[in-house]
């Protein structure tokens, strides 16, 4: 690049070719506005689509915090419930105890399964509950079906291991 200044334009580049913000070879290829316009404008889609994406992916985790959230008020407010049913035994962690509604809608607990009785329940029956050992309540029909966030523990422990 000579060093000759052709107008007073600040602007303009003085240093070295290969420092140069714009082609100054006869052979790079020319800038064109129109190129330039599109390049950007094909940026800002591919970054609002990547923007939109991860906003959809943290709403869906947010709607499945808040069902999560909806479970465990649910779960709390039985298990409330099932601590202030009457009940004339000591409870024990690890044992099973059925729940029945007498005549004035109060709750109680049994020992006594609804088959247990020879003649049938004398109130309605609610629920078999297991007091777990945290004094939370988990419904008889739950007990043996596995829990799957256990089991991906386990897994990913073994996994970790065999990594060793």
């Amino acid at each position: 690049m000579s060093n000759l200044k052709r107008d007073n334009n600040p602007e303009r580049h003085e240093g070295p070719d290969h420092s140069s913000p714009y082609p100054v070879s006869r052979l790079a290829a020319p800038i064109d506005l129109v190129d330039t316009a599109r390049e950007i404008q094909d940026a800002d889609q591919a970054i609002g689509n990547r923007t939109s994406a991860k906003l959809t992916a943290i709403a869906d985790q947010i709607r499945a915090l808040q069902e999560q959230a909806r479970e465990v008020l649910e779960e709390s407010q039985r298990d409330m419930d099932l601590h202030r049913a009457r009940c004339s035994f000591q409870r024990r962690p690890g044992h099973v105890y059925h729940l029945y509604e007498d005549d004035g809608g109060g709750l109680y607990f049994s020992m006594l399964a609804p088959e247990d009785w020879r003649e049938g329940p004398p109130h309605a029956y609610k629920g078999s509950y297991r007091l777990e050992a945290d004094y939370s309540w988990t419904p008889l029909e739950q007990v043996d079906q596995p829990d799957e966030t256990r089991e991906m523990v386990r897994q990913l422990i073994a996994d970790y291991r065999g990594q060793e």
